[in-house]
């Protein structure tokens, strides 16, 4: 059985951020070290057909939740926010059987967290410049629905995580093997209760 995972916690900054800042610090994160992390981890411990594998008809795979999830990041944020070319097929992401092996969505998650994440370094940028929020206010129309760039990276960051739930729970089902993320020693502070919590665990 493999070791207790570690995962990095986000820690306070040095010094004080605007809550523009703070938001995007965490939305970076969140994408880019903890669900990507996750997402990585849960793919190792499957095999090539069981990232296709279904358990009904009205189910989806772990590889067309992840379609799904490049596909729809990539609309709102690159397309949406960054003002890209928006190409995205929604249905094909769900319909889609064995087009890709482990590595290829390995890559195509990677490729589109690395274009999300330029994006959100030119709006942290411009909010930096600015000081000020309205970069965070500006209206854009992803799938036609009118939002701030706010509600479009929220949007973003909270269907990644509930994805990435069920991602994790298919893995475990297929698999069955606990993920190990953590170390759970760090987490059980009535075994530690001196813990000093730093960058070395995630908190859960």
């Amino acid at each position: 059985m493999p070791a207790p995972r570690k995962l990095y916690s986000l820690e306070p900054p040095d010094a004080p951020l605007s809550a523009a800042q703070l938001f995007l610090r965490q939305a970076r994160f969140r994408l880019r070290a903890d669900y990507q992390t996750k997402l990585t981890l849960a793919l190792a411990q499957v095999t090539e057909k069981q990232i296709w594998w279904r358990p009904n008809d009205a189910s989806n795979s772990i590889g067309n939740l992840l379609l799904h999830l490049c596909g729809n990041a990539r609309q709102w944020i690159v397309a949406g926010v960054g003002g890209a070319v928006d190409v995205r097929t929604r249905a094909a992401e769900f319909g889609a059987q064995d087009v890709l092996d482990k590595q290829g969505l390995l890559a195509l998650l990677e490729m589109t967290l690395a274009e999300i994440d330029g994006v959100l370094d030119g709006v942290e940028r411009e909010v930096t410049a600015t000081n000020a929020d309205a970069p965070l206010q500006r209206i854009i129309m992803p799938q036609g629905f009118p939002q701030t760039v706010l509600d479009a990276i929220f949007h973003v960051v909270e269907h990644f995580s509930y994805h990435t739930g069920q991602i994790i729970y298919l893995t475990k089902q297929v698999s069955g093997q606990p993920t190990q993320f953590y170390d759970e020693r760090a987490l059980n502070q009535e075994c530690n209760p001196d813990r000093n919590l730093s960058s070395e665990c995630c908190l859960a």
